[in-house]
């Protein structure tokens, strides 16, 4: 299947927390990061998941979000990802179980590639409906040759904060994340977005 031309219009949940790296690496240097488990469901142009590891960067002195890992489960997403905004997409197996048990929910999820574990996340809260507002980022990649890639992300979601844990596999890709602890974490229920615009 051949994916998209954009823009992208999904839809779906995300659970995201956010992690203040104070010592990084050459690859992943210190800053804040927000690492995501997103469920892209029917209604958009793809249904898919997806689990990403992001850092807030400057484009001189303007804020752009910059994936750095980013692994999902079909090969439609991860081609237009890489081909049309330069997102490092690998494919991965991704699992989520979704429990509502009032007045609480509880959402778990896992992610392997080649049978090698990712992340494991599980998020509590209250599923309560929250005001549906608007959000607008942009994302800063760099293309093969050097080129800046600049892609607009907007929409709306139902935002509310949550506890999540989140367990980073200490053989795989996402290994210089384990035993950082979350500083705050929240669900976006319901989003609609607009990718590439």
């Amino acid at each position: 299947m051949p994916f998209p031309s954009p823009p992208w219009n999904l839809q779906g949940d995300l659970w995201c927390s956010l992690f203040a790296v104070r010592t990084g690496t050459e690859d992943r240097p210190a800053g804040l990061y927000g690492a995501a488990f997103v469920d892209y469901r029917e209604g958009g142009v793809l249904s898919y998941q997806e689990l990403l590891v992001a850092r807030l960067v400057r484009d001189g002195a303007v804020p752009r979000v910059h994936v750095t890992d980013i692994w999902v489960n079909t090969a439609p997403s991860r081609d237009g990802g890489r081909t049309l905004w330069a997102i490092p997409k690998e494919l991965g197996d991704l699992h989520v179980r979704d429990r509502r048990l009032w007045p609480a929910a509880r959402t778990e999820w896992s992610a392997h590639v080649a049978g090698t574990p990712i992340a494991a996340a599980t998020f509590a809260g209250t599923p309560g409906v929250g005001l549906r507002t608007p959000y607008v980022f942009t994302l800063l990649q760099q293309r093969e040759d050097g080129t800046p890639a600049v892609t607009k992300v907007s929409g709306t979601a139902r935002s509310l904060p949550c506890l999540g844990s989140w367990r980073f596999g200490t053989d795989g890709p996402l290994a210089w994340m384990h035993g950082r602890p979350a500083v705050a974490s929240f669900r976006m229920s319901d989003f609609r977005m607009t990718f590439g615009a």
